[in-house]
C-alpha cells in the first residue's frame, strides 16, 4: 500500500497539482493585501470614508456583516480577472511559439530530397516525351 501511494504521490501531475496550490495559496494572500490595503480604502475613499469591512446590520443582538462579503466579492473579483489575464497571457506566449515553430522553413531529408529529384526527373521525361510525338 506504501508502494502505490508513493508511485501515486511521485507522479508528475500530483506534484504539479500541489506547487499550484502552494503557489495559489500565496497568490491568494498577495490579492487578500491589494484588496484589504489597497482597493477598499481607496473605494472607502471615493464613496466617502466608508469602510466596508465594518458595515453591519444588527437586528437583536444579530450581526449580519455585509461589508465583509462585499470585501470577500471585490477579491474573489479581482483574484479572477488577474487569474484570468495571467492564462491569456500564457496562452499568447504559447501561441506565439507555435507560429514561429511553424514558420520554420522545413528542410526536406536526404532521402525527401532525392525523391525529388527522382520526381522531377520523371516529369522531365514524361514532358520530353510528349514533345516527341
Amino acid at each position: 500500500m506504501f508502494e502505490e501511494f508513493k508511485k501515486f504521490a511521485l507522479k508528475g501531475n500530483v506534484l504539479d497539482l500541489a506547487v499550484g496550490v502552494i503557489i495559489g495559496g500565496a497568490f491568494g494572500k498577495i490579492v487578500s493585501s491589494l484588496v484589504g490595503d489597497i482597493m477598499m480604502p481607496l473605494i472607502g475613499l471615493i464613496s466617502g470614508g466608508v469602510d466596508f469591512s465594518s458595515l453591519m446590520y444588527t437586528y437583536n443582538k444579530t450581526q449580519i456583516k455585509y461589508g465583509s462579503f462585499i470585501q470577500t466579492v471585490v477579491d474573489f473579483l479581482i483574484i479572477s480577472i488577474s487569474v484570468f489575464f495571467f492564462i491569456r497571457l500564457i496562452n499568447r506566449l504559447s501561441f506565439r511559439k507555435k507560429e514561429v515553430e511553424e514558420a520554420k522553413p522545413v528542410v526536406p531529408t536526404k532521402e525527401e530530397a532525392l525523391l525529388i529529384e527522382i520526381r522531377d526527373l520523371l516529369k522531365e521525361q514524361v514532358s520530353n516525351q510528349k514533345g516527341i510525338s
